[in-house]
């Protein structure tokens, strides 16, 4: 196996869109819960507008020139965190691949982009414990430390209304 770490571009949307397809669904298989409402190919077209407006910054885990994993990163801002700073809305490695330090490749390829951004803090939420509690052990192994609580969401309708979705 010869893994490389690569910066993806909006050519690689659709190998991008697929594998948050399969995050997602194992997230909702091990949850029970339709957490996401996932669509291929928005998923697509989202990845390759935000990536083409330097809004989303994608490396890309290849074997043999396959993709095998990946992690995305943002600038996001807060008073807190003394400036901007990076969040990991995603990070994935294909079930066949893992327990091979993919995850940790990627990891340190965000760190070295935190570096390059001036950012003195990146964070990432971990989906739902203990059905993750994994996830949570990956990331405290690799630096990273509990700073808060549960991550919230509420969805905002056209109209303006918002509703509470249990799903």
């Amino acid at each position: 196996m010869n893994i490389e770490i690569i910066k993806a571009t909006e050519n690689d949307s659709l190998d991008l869109s697929l594998m948050t397809g399969e995050l997602l669904q194992e997230i909702m298989d091990k949850i029970n819960i339709k957490a996401f409402n996932f669509n291929q190919e928005e998923t697509q077209k989202r990845a390759e507008d935000l990536i083409s407006k330097n809004l989303y910054f994608v490396f890309i885990a290849k074997d043999k020139n396959q993709p095998v994993g990946f992690i995305s990163m943002y600038e996001s801002y807060a008073l807190y965190s003394e400036g901007a700073y990076g969040t990991i809305p995603e990070l994935y490695v294909r079930p066949k691949y893992r327990s091979l330090n993919i995850g940790k490749l990627l990891l340190e390829k965000a760190k070295e982009f935190a570096v390059s951004k001036n950012w003195k803090r990146v964070e990432v939420t971990t989906p739902p414990l203990p059905q993750f509690n994994r996830t949570l052990s990956f990331y405290e192994n690799n630096s990273f430390e509990i700073s808060g609580g549960k991550k919230l969401k509420t969805h905002i309708e056209l109209d303006g209304t918002q509703k509470n979705h249990k799903s």
